[in-house]
């Protein structure tokens, strides 16, 4: 019921700015396939949750509504061939904090996350879960920060890249808990997940939707999930804030659709009311429920105004961390 207050609000919120625009100009749109950029690789939640809304949206057009991972640099390539689209709707964008986070991560980004793209829709938050190789004599976040104080070289933690909310989730975990990490990254979290149930690495913070198969098969080990709250999918784990006595920690992967920032206003109202109602929709909200997904929709402009609160304060983070852009 939650959700569907969150939903009713985001249609309330977008269904203004199509009052008055000409109905022709509505059903123009669209009138051949799109494409979604997905600017991670195949196999992760962004690319999961792409193809649940792409699917929704090709029954709704009655045209094919393709995916399409075009990966590498953090998500800065994908994001940068989108900014570059043509601003009509039919290219659009899946980001994560990467988005927010990337200008005080890399240099000499063609793209601002905030200039050069316009919402669509905000979905929500996956809490991400800070889980360990089994071979890690480490039963709970406290024991983990004791076990990395006192181990003579700094345990290591894999990251779907740099700046990523895994990325984050580390860096902030050591910088809150006064521990060192090494951090390494992987181009995607299917790459780092194969190497961290190996043993190549000690500890991920993962998202829940990854982790959980791994967590009931016993190939890995949950210590505290990174979000303020408890995450739905594995309610008996409790936060890192908790359980490590580490106030006011919270990291989590939100995800939205984003457009080229001068797509016109009609066709992107067009695309976030349709995308309201698809996430509306029982099965979706199922299929969602399963990725570890703590639905909390937003229309483009409400997703808009988080953006930009997301880029200030990861800037100031990033610059506390001490992470230096490359």
């Amino acid at each position: 019921m939650k959700a569907m207050r969150h939903l009713l609000a985001t249609l309330i919120g977008v269904l203004p700015l199509v009052t008055g625009v000409p109905a022709a100009a509505q059903g123009e749109f669209p009138n051949k396939p799109l494409r979604v950029i997905v600017p991670f690789p195949a196999g992760g939640v962004v690319d999961a949750l792409a193809r649940v809304v792409g699917d929704k949206l090709s029954a709704r057009y009655g045209q094919p509504v393709i995916v399409e991972s075009k990966a590498g640099a953090g998500g800065a390539i994908g994001t940068e061939f989108v900014a570059k689209a043509p601003a009509d709707g039919y290219t659009l964008l899946m980001v994560s904090p990467s988005h927010a986070v990337a200008p005080a991560v890399q240099k000499g980004l063609n793209w601002d996350p905030v200039r050069d793209f316009r919402g669509i829709a905000g979905f929500g938050i996956i809490p991400n879960v800070i889980v360990v190789h089994p071979s890690v004599p480490a039963h709970s976040m406290v024991e983990f920060i004791e076990l990395a104080r006192k181990a003579r070289d700094p345990l290591t933690y894999a990251t779907s890249g740099v700046g990523t909310s895994s990325h984050l989730a580390g860096e902030l975990l050591a910088q809150s808990a006064n521990i060192k990490l090494t951090a390494v990254p992987y181009k995607g979290q299917p790459d780092a997940v194969s190497d961290l149930l190996s043993g190549r690495v000690n500890m991920m913070p993962m998202s829940v939707s990854l982790a959980l198969p791994h967590i009931k098969a016993g190939k890995l080990r949950a210590l505290a999930v990174t979000t303020s709250e408890r995450s739905s999918a594995m309610p008996e784990v409790p936060t890192v804030a908790d359980a490590a006595k580490l106030q006011g920690f919270g990291v989590g992967t939100w995800l939205a659709l984003l457009a080229p920032a001068k797509v016109p206003d009609a066709v992107a109202a067009k695309l976030s009311v349709d995308v309201a109602a698809i996430l509306a929709m029982p099965d979706v909200q199922s299929r969602i429920q399963t990725m570890g997904f703590d639905l909390h929709p937003q229309s483009g402009v409400q997703f808009d105004a988080f953006l930009k609160t997301e880029v200030t304060k990861w800037a100031r983070v990033v610059k506390q961390a001490g992470i230096q852009p490359n």
